[in-house]
C-alpha cells in the first residue's frame, strides 16, 4: 500500500514515515505543498496524510483542488488546531478524517486502515483471506492451513498487496510502485527474487499453489480454478 505524506515538520515527518514503513507501507514524503499537490494528481496513492500549514500551498487548498480534479484518494488532515470549527472546515473541504497534533502513531495507523477499508468497501476490515490463507492486517499474523507463517516486513507488504488484489493480475511495475516505492527498472530482478522467497513460505509444502505467474504480465494470488 502506498501513502503520500505532505508535512513540513521534519521531526514529525520522520516519525510518521518510519512508523509507516515498519508497518509495511510504501511512503512518498514532501515538505512542499505545491509538490504534494502535483504528486497527488499524478501518482496513485491509497491514502494521503496532509498537514494544513505548508509552504507554497496550504493543506486545505491541496485537498480542495484534488476534489475539484475528481481525485478520490482518502485524505487525513493533520493540524495543531483542534477546535470544532477547524475540524468541520477540514472535512467540508474534502478531507476524510482530521487528526490533531500531537497524536499517537497507533491512532494514525488505525485511521489509515479505516479509510482504506472504507475506500475498498471491504466487509471484513482487518483480515484478508484467500483459500486457506489468512492475513491479519492489525496483528500482521499470517496463517495457512492452520500453520503460522513468519514473514519479514517487505514479504508481508508484498503478500498484503497481492491479497488485496486477489484474483487480479498485478504487474512488476505495480508491485515496485506500491511495495518498494520506486519506478520499475527492467534490469532488476528484485520482484522475482522476493516472490520466490514468499512462495517458499506461502506455497511450499502445501498441496495448492496460490501465487501464480502470468508470463509476460505479472503475478496473481488466487485459488486454482
Amino acid at each position: 500500500m502506498r501513502i503520500l505524506l505532505v508535512e513540513d515538520d521534519l521531526k514529525i515527518a520522520s516519525f510518521v514515515e518510519k512508523g509507516l514503513k515498519s508497518a509495511g507501507f510504501a511512503v512518498d514524503h514532501t515538505p512542499d505543498g505545491q509538490e504534494g499537490l502535483d504528486m497527488a494528481l499524478t501518482e496513485p496513492y491509497d491514502t494521503a496524510i496532509i498537514d494544513i500549514m505548508l509552504p507554497k500551498l496550504d493543506g486545505l487548498s491541496i485537498v480542495e483542488r484534488l476534489r475539484k480534479q475528481k481525485v478520490s484518494t482518502p485524505v487525513i488532515i493533520l493540524s495543531a488546531k483542534g477546535s470544532i470549527e477547524d475540524r468541520v472546515k477540514g472535512l467540508q473541504t474534502g478531507g476524510d478524517d482530521y487528526l490533531t497534533k500531537p497524536f499517537s502513531f497507533s491512532e494514525l495507523l488505525a485511521r489509515i486502515y479505516a479509510l482504506i477499508r472504507r475506500a475498498s468497501g471491504a466487509s471484513e476490515p482487518t483480515r484478508l483471506a484467500v483459500g486457506d490463507l489468512s492475513v491479519d492486517l492489525l496483528t500482521r499474523e499470517v496463517i495457512r492451513g492452520g500453520q503460522k507463517i513468519d514473514l519479514q516486513p517487505l514479504e508481508f507488504a508484498l503478500l498484503e498487496y497481492l491479497t488485496r488484489n486477489a484474483g487480479r493480475v498485478v504487474s512488476k511495475t505495480m508491485i515496485m510502485e506500491h511495495v518498494w516505492n520506486y519506478s520499475f527498472d527492467p534490469q532488476t530482478n528484485v520482484v522475482e527474487a522476493r516472490i520466490c522467497r514468499l512462495r517458499d513460505k506461502i506455497d511450499k509444502g502445501f498441496p495448492e499453489t496460490l501465487i501464480k505467474t502470468v508470463r509476460g504480465v505479472g503475478y496473481v494470488l488466487k485459488e486454482t480454478d
